[in-house]
């Protein structure tokens, strides 16, 4: 049998690559490609050089949705991942209805962005109707914090699964001997159980990270940008310059912001696998 695989892996392997070429080599490609380019449609382009990203660069709508993208995404990473690791720790004390907690705190993590924007919109919008403060559309601060509770609410329990993974890998004799030599539950959280379970804080991090920072389907449904593009996001940003304004100089000027979106994208989350696999150990 694993000879058999062996000889003929490369016929296992053609479909899963043949679907990643066309779903997003191939597109990504044609998409840098056209980066460079004025366009209507695909197949009447006029060659600018770098004329696109300069103008990417000196678009003042860009540049505010990339600071309220990057003041969002700091944000929900830390609240993410402290709720999602405090919540694992407590369920992996023994306590009863642990499976029923879990199941509950996952569920959100099921339901699609689009659905979940719409469903915080009208829970949001009649907490601060009642409240007599405006409504999200007409307050930038308010829709910052109603992303942010939409995506605590939705990535926590999957962060949290991840994070019991981690717990439940720790050695029982290490935790045992901490218990031994007399540490404190703080001394055996931060000299024994977060160094084991750096492996899982990358992955959580990275995920919350690359999330938060690509949002779009919570930023449309929920504030659209509103109000007067405050609250959007970077790939709301480009969807917008791309689809909402008229002119073929603005095709390229969209494709562009995509692809130093995708460049931002890569890079932030480059810097951070380095820094969090530089603190994990080996078990």
């Amino acid at each position: 049998m694993e000879k058999a695989i062996k000889r003929y892996w490369p016929i296992f392997l053609l479909p899963t690559l043949a679907a990643f070429i066309i779903g997003f080599i191939w597109p990504f490609l044609w998409g840098t490609f056209l980066s460079f380019h004025k366009f209507t449609t695909i197949s009447k382009t006029t060659f600018v050089g770098f004329a696109n990203f300069a103008k990417v660069f000196s678009d003042k709508t860009f540049t505010d949705a990339f600071f309220f993208t990057a003041k969002f995404t700091i944000v929900s990473t830390v609240l993410i991942n402290v709720i999602a690791f405090a919540i694992a720790l407590a369920l992996t004390r023994g306590i009863r209805g642990t499976n029923l907690f879990r199941t509950v705190f996952f569920l959100p993590n099921l339901i699609g962005g689009i659905v979940l924007g719409y469903i915080w919109q009208i829970l949001l919008n009649g907490i601060l109707s009642n409240l007599g403060r405006p409504l999200l559309a007409l307050d930038a601060r308010y829709g910052f914090w109603g992303l942010i509770i939409l995506m605590c609410w939705q990535q926590i329990g999957y962060m949290m699964i991840i994070y019991i993974a981690g717990l439940q890998n720790v050695p029982g004799d290490l935790l045992e001997a901490a218990s031994i030599d007399g540490a404190t539950g703080m001394q055996t959280l931060f000299k024994i159980k977060l160094p084991m379970v750096m492996p899982s804080i990358t992955i959580c991090t990275f995920l919350t990270l690359t999330n938060s920072f690509k949002l779009f389907d919570q930023n449309l449904s929920l504030t659209n940008g509103e109000p007067g593009k405050a609250s959007q996001m970077l790939a709301l940003n480009i969807y917008d310059t791309f689809y909402a304004r008229s002119g073929a100089q603005w095709k390229g000027i969209g494709q562009a912001k995509a692809v130093v979106f995708f460049l931002l994208v890569v890079f932030i989350a480059l810097i951070q696998l380095y820094f969090t696999r530089r603190k994990e150990v080996q078990q």
